[in-house]
């Protein structure tokens, strides 16, 4: 039996009466992997060399083409298409069979095959780590067998990962994420304001969640999760004082502290041990006084808890009789058909309250309050309904609901997707502390006594942080010092100058301070350029400084600016930082001082957060490179995605 290359190479020597036919010669590349035999006569078949499965080519003066052959090689239906594993660099590869030539290989024109991509066990092993520090998977995922089996049916050839290799991975990552960071943040022109966060755990141990805020170059605000710190002891004074000690050492920010906020009601002591961080990293940064001690997100869940213990056993009967509606079908077919009938107006939806966030109950009690009339008649309808809200009771929730609602909406503000400002809060503090004064004086006893236990936490919030808030004010030019004399002498009466004074005192203490800073802090002439006439600044300002507005005093008495919604106080400092050099330094760092030291999903929290008992179960290095790298991680998600989002509507407006 004669071969297809036999054939080809005797046709030069056939006589014109032995070749009836004279054939080109082939060139598609099917025929690097086929021969061609003849079975009968006048019929020839097309062998795959592979796997030696027969297929139609010619009967006759018919030839059958070579489509279904390519088809054969190229999607890999031929049985000998073989896995070989690269032993020099642990790369798998997925390789055709192919049969020894001289010829260079060609490559088909159509139909070609899917690229196969090269297989990388450290670059696998990378993605892991990133997965499970992502999704927040514990590390022992990768030793069950579930786990195993699945990798083990996609890539066979997957080494198994042990407990301490993943471990070390996601170490890894975090190191590696933890120098961009480092990098990111060399360049803040600014100062950095801590906030701590306090966790609990079922061990008795202690984590602080500790996070730089910064005004970056560009004018926004910004913040970085650093460090989450096991404390053995966290009820010790100097827990959160340590902490806060060795943030600033390991992330170098040494003379760049400003402020400390932190949610924890931490003792006298321990406030104290930690104003010391900022006076000595810090010399006369008003000698320590920028430290908060409880956060605005915690004094109103404190503020919160009071009204709810208050009023605990009105609203158990309140939820009680949410529950019985909620949890039957047939109740509540029965509650719908009632309200119906009775035509009550309310669009609101009842739901059982999470009694570790206020801002549930506070919704529960509102829509309940608003379909009493549905609930006072609902044993009429229901059989079952046994205790339906006394008249007393509704009036109780309606005063609860009173309290709540301011709030409620002032929490509210540190869940939108800006940061809020001081300014709002500044506000939202003080017409709180003037209705709880009203409502004291009030003839409702059951009012009055709400109030005055609420009145204690505001009054010593705002012994705490008027400065703070008051700063911020002062820095808005919508403001300035007018809105805190106006507040003031509400809030004080015939102390108001004095406290009017201490603000005003501090403005110019700190501003004095911004002035005496060395370089390259302290500003340059314009364009950041010496021009050799240092001492002529010096005998300029020691002969004529006495009659010169400082910046600070020629900003306040500036006329104030319009009061517009859409006002972006940073956004103002950006355009006026010439005009006010110094000033607007001062302003950079007083406008970055955050007023809640709670995570955005934490806001209304009844109690401290806790650690879960597997974190807890991990090295602290190992808890902190987790928490952290997933923050950068999705941070950078994030960003990523914004990004691709603009580029996306950009080229569409193109």
């Amino acid at each position: 039996m004669e071969t297809a290359l036999e054939v080809y190479n005797d046709t030069e020597t056939r006589s014109p009466e032995t070749q009836p036919i004279k054939r080109r010669k082939k060139k598609s590349m099917v025929w690097e992997h086929f021969t061609i035999e003849a079975v009968e006569p006048n019929c020839r078949r097309a062998f795959c060399k592979g796997c030696n499965q027969s297929f139609a080519y010619s009967n006759g003066n018919k030839v059958a083409g070579t489509s279904h052959l390519k088809r054969h090689i190229a999607k890999g239906t031929c049985p000998a298409l073989i896995h070989t594993q690269d032993n020099d660099n642990n790369q798998l590869m997925t390789t055709p069979y192919t049969p020894k030539s001289d010829t260079p290989r060609r490559r088909y024109r159509t139909q070609t095959p899917s690229p196969y991509v090269a297989f990388n066990q450290d670059k696998c092993r990378q993605e892991i780590a990133k997965m499970i520090i992502m999704h927040d998977y514990p590390l022992h995922m990768v030793q069950h067998p579930g786990f195993i089996s699945f990798v083990q049916s996609i890539q066979p050839h997957f080494d198994d990962v042990s407990f301490n290799n993943v471990q070390g991975d996601c170490v890894a990552t975090y190191l590696t994420e933890k120098q961009n960071v480092m990098k990111s943040l060399e360049g803040i022109p600014g100062r950095f304001c801590l906030t701590l966060d306090f966790w609990t755990s079922k061990l008795t141990l202690g984590y602080v969640f500790i996070t730089a805020h910064f005004i970056d170059s560009d004018w926004k605000i910004q913040k970085k999760l650093l460090n989450v710190c096991m404390e053995s002891y966290p009820e010790a004074d100097e827990a959160l004082s340590l902490a806060v000690a060795n943030c600033v050492s390991e992330w170098g920010l040494e003379g760049k502290l400003f402020s400390v906020t932190f949610n924890h009601p931490a003792s006298p002591s321990a406030v104290e041990n930690i104003r010391p961080q900022l006076c000595i990293k810090n010399p006369g940064i008003l000698d320590g006084q920028l430290v908060i001690g409880n956060c605005v997100a915690r004094t109103f869940s404190s503020l919160a808890k009071d009204v709810l213990e208050k009023g605990k056993d009105v609203i158990k009967n309140i939820r009680d009789s949410v529950k019985h509606v909620k949890t039957s079908e047939s109740h509540e077919e029965r509650f719908i058909e009632l309200k119906e009938q009775l035509q009550v107006p309310s669009e609101k939806v009842l739901s059982l309250d999470d009694q570790t966030q206020w801002n549930t109950t506070y919704k529960m009690l509102v829509a309940a309050s608003e379909l009493k009339e549905v609930f006072s008649c609902l044993d009429t309808a229901d059989p079952d309904y046994k205790k339906p809200p006394s008249a007393e009771d509704w009036r109780h929730v309606e005063a609860l609901c009173t309290f709540l609602k301011p709030l409620f909406e002032a929490a509210s503000t540190l869940q939108s997707t800006g940061n809020p400002s001081a300014v709002t809060f500044f506000h939202e503090v003080w017409k709180t502390q003037s209705d709880l004064s009203r409502a004291i004086a009030g003839e409702d006893p059951y009012v009055a006594g709400i109030a005055k236990t609420m009145k204690e936490k505001v009054d010593k919030y705002w012994r705490d942080c008027s400065l703070v808030l008051a700063m911020a004010v002062v820095m808005d030019p919508r403001f300035k010092m007018k809105l805190v004399e106006f507040s003031f002498s509400k809030i004080f009466g015939e102390d108001a100058g004095k406290n009017i004074k201490t603000v005003d005192d501090g403005i110019h203490e700190l501003f004095s301070e911004y002035m005496a800073l060395p370089s390259p802090l302290k500003p340059t002439s314009e364009g950041g350029k010496a021009d050799g006439l240092s001492d002529f600044d010096t005998y300029i300002m020691e002969t004529t400084g006495q009659n010169l507005k400082s910046e600070l005093d020629q900003y306040l008495d500036e006329t104030l600016l319009p009061r517009v919604q859409e006002f972006d106080v940073l956004d103002w400092w950006k355009q006026n930082k010439l005009k006010y050099p110094t000033l607007s330094k001062m302003a950079r760092d007083i406008l970055s001082i955050p007023v809640s030291a709670a995570a955005f999903d934490y806001v209304f929290d009844m109690e401290p957060r806790e650690m879960d008992e597997y974190k807890t179960s991990l090295r602290p290095e190992t808890v902190e490179a987790l928490i952290c790298a997933r923050e950068w991680l999705l941070e950078n998600a994030s960003s990523s995605a914004a990004e691709q989002m603009a580029s996306a509507i950009i080229k569409s407006e193109a």
